[in-house]
């Protein structure tokens, strides 16, 4: 069986890759195991030098890398070395945190005795990555998992199958030992089937709710850990008192960067009625001057989604709020490229929307934002909550203390306050509800991927 990527830019294809035979996931098996058991032995000074040259090594080809990212999968060529150096600040930070956050706990003296918990390496981690932020959903487990002396196995997406390649070409360059970091291009079948192999101790899934009821199913009686960082349907919520230019930009570009394509993206803007004329009438004309167009063209702004069948869902929303009464304020004749049946999908902002839409409820992915307008912080709250979702919500406004105060309110992994769609390395990436459990980056990334083994030793005997 071969792997084939289509490209979203011309329906062409970039790549083509045989998947894994099973004699060949059964010899990665058994390199993990035989790696594994080296690697948890290796100082941690040394595992950090190593990571950072391979972090210094994928850096030095960000040209090639962002070119190959915006073919994979449709980003526009101005914005995907952005994502490299999303990987480096990462990478480096939890480096940089690693020894503070893997040294052993201390606990209170006790007289004739030594008390404490060492962190230890779970073993082989499977990381399973999606193809909408491919290295940068895929660093979050994998340069964490390596310094606290796991070994890895990356499963990516197949649409973007030269982002394992790449991260195990930086990783050989630093001299990462042999079977540290490994990479299987796997059908869904085998994935799961892999998930079920005895000698994987963890699983990270960044994909779709479906995708993680389909890792849970196959972990269910093995017993071992499960990080799930799975969909959202994000909100923000504008105050009367917010700086509405400084909303607009923000809240704008969190809904439609990368084609809206991403899993924290702004999917549903709540204004109160103060506001919200100036709201809509400046993020309508933001959204206007977007540019539609082929991803390797350095003046597009707004590149096609990732296939057709992603834009006809999203047109199929838009249409079926529209049957129901909202508004369309955007013209897809601005956008030439537009076009059924293609990945090219113009941008739309809708309003005289309400909850008993998809569009506010169900997760869009894609470039399309409903705005409705609240009278009150208290209604704000209300329809904020009222999701299957939980991973970031943002309010603007020029009252922190209140913003805090309605932020301790919002069910969410990560709230943000006049600002959205950015991952903070020092600060826990968690969800809940459907937008998934467990969590990684920071000091607390750390514990899904360790073991805690306590440490009794009576010394007056």
């Amino acid at each position: 069986m071969t792997l084939k990527t289509i490209s979203p830019i011309d329906n062409s294809v970039y790549v083509e890759r045989p998947y894994a035979t099973d004699a060949q996931i059964d010899e990665t098996l058994a390199q993990a195991t035989r790696a594994q058991a080296l690697w948890k032995k290796v100082p941690l000074a040394e595992r950090k030098a190593l990571c950072e040259a391979a972090i210094a090594a994928f850096v030095a080809s960000k040209e090639e890398i962002a070119k190959e990212l915006t073919w994979m999968m449709g980003r526009p060529i101005r914005y995907t070395q952005g994502e490299v150096a999303g990987v480096e600040e990462r990478g480096r930070y939890m480096s940089s945190i690693a020894e503070q956050a893997l040294a052993p706990v201390q606990v209170a003296e006790k007289d004739g005795f030594i008390r404490y918990i060492k962190r230890e390496p779970i073993g082989v981690a499977l990381v399973i990555a999606p193809w909408n932020y491919p290295y940068l959903t895929a660093i979050n487990a994998v340069i964490p998992a390596i310094l606290a002396g796991n070994v890895v196995i990356l499963k990516h997406s197949a649409q973007t199958p030269l982002c394992a390649e790449r991260l195990a070409e930086a990783f050989a360059k630093a001299g990462l030992p042999e079977g540290v970091f490994q990479y299987l291009h796997l059908d869904h079948a085998a994935t799961e089937a892999l998930i079920q192999a005895p000698v994987i101790n963890y699983v990270a899934f960044t994909g779709s709710v479906a995708g993680g009821a389909m890792v849970e199913r196959a972990a269910v009686g093995r017993f071992i850990g499960v990080g799930l960082e799975l969909g959202g349907k994000d909100p923000a919520y504008v105050r009367a008192d917010a700086n509405i230019d400084h909303a607009v930009e923000t809240a704008i570009d969190g809904a439609f960067f990368n084609s809206g394509q991403s899993c924290c993206g702004i999917e549903r803007i709540y204004v109160h009625e103060a506001v919200y004329d100036e709201f809509v009438e400046k993020a309508v004309a933001l959204v206007k001057t977007y540019k539609l167009g082929r991803s390797d063209d350095p003046e597009t702004t707004l590149g096609p989604v990732v296939k057709a069948s992603a834009a006809d869902f999203v047109r199929g929303q838009i249409r079926e709020a529209i049957e129901q009464g909202a508004v369309a304020h955007i013209d897809a004749a601005l956008f030439p490229m537009d076009k059924e049946g293609t990945p090219y999908l113009a941008p739309q902002v809708l309003t005289h929307v309400d909850h008993t839409m998809r569009v506010m409820t169900e997760e869009s992915f894609g470039p399309v934002v409903g705005i409705q307008k609240v009278s009150s912080d208290e209604e704000a709250i209300r329809l904020m909550n009222d999701s299957d979702y939980g991973l970031t919500a943002v309010i603007f406004t020029a009252d922190i203390d209140t913003g805090i105060a309605l932020g301790d309110q919002v069910e969410t992994g990560t709230f943000f306050l006049n600002r959205c769609d950015y991952l903070d390395p020092a600060l826990a990436w968690t969800g809940i509800k459907d937008s998934g459990r467990g969590c990684t980056l920071s000091s607390v990334g750390f514990e899904s991927l360790t073991r805690p083994k306590s440490y009794h030793i009576k010394t007056a005997v």
